[in-house]
């Protein structure tokens, strides 16, 4: 039961990342933002990759799902920083969220709880864009947007510190493994010498 403790941790954790990376990955196909969907796939990978490696055993699988998390973690903090609007950043350059091919837009600016949105058909832009006014949302799109990294944050910290154990008890057990002989001294056995019969013709009466 001791044994099974990290790993059975450690998969939990990827279940859960795995399902908030899913339900992030819809919304974010909803608001048509191609750098995060992107992000979201790969990291929908490596959380597989985790969970193959830790239930086959496999430490490498770990540890490049261990790596992943920590590249993870610094995309999310800089999605806290762009939606904060943190020193430079601006959510006015569209190319970094969607690679300049439309307009930046987050699925909860118009679908946030209590927001009431109203078409604006007076400017410039309604002659090229959809242009809408928000109002009276309870909660702005920009920290729900900030919840959700922080959420990722605090999945993947858990998942590498739980993934760095469990990859190294992996290790350790493989090095104790080939240190007593590996498959020489259990999986296989030399065969035993068995004494040979002497054959004895048998006589039959006639």
């Amino acid at each position: 039961m001791g044994k099974c403790s990290g790993r059975c941790t450690l998969v939990a954790f990827c279940c859960l990342q795995l399902v908030a990376a899913l339900e992030r990955q819809i919304f974010d196909f909803l608001g048509y933002q191609w750098a995060p969907i992107l992000a979201n796939f790969l990291h929908i990978m490596a959380v597989i990759l985790g969970i193959f490696g830790t239930v086959q055993y496999r430490s490498r699988y770990l540890i490049l799902y261990a790596a992943w998390l920590v590249l993870w973690v610094g995309w999310n903090a800089f999605i806290i920083c762009f939606y904060l609007e943190v020193g430079q950043l601006s959510q006015d350059r569209d190319f970094i969220m969607t690679f300049n091919t439309s307009l930046h837009r987050s699925w909860w600016m118009e679908n946030g709880p209590g927001c009431l949105v109203t078409p604006v058909l007076n400017s410039r832009l309604a002659l090229e864009h959809h242009v809408i006014s928000v109002t009276g949302c309870l909660l702005d799109y920009p920290y729900i947007e900030a919840l959700s990294s922080a959420l990722q944050i605090f999945l993947a910290l858990f998942g590498f510190v739980f993934a760095c154990y469990v990859s190294k008890v992996f290790l350790e057990e493989e090095d104790s493994f080939d240190f007593i002989g590996g498959f020489d001294s259990y999986g296989y056995q030399a065969p035993q010498k068995t004494s040979h019969l002497q054959l004895q013709p048998l006589y039959t009466s006639g």
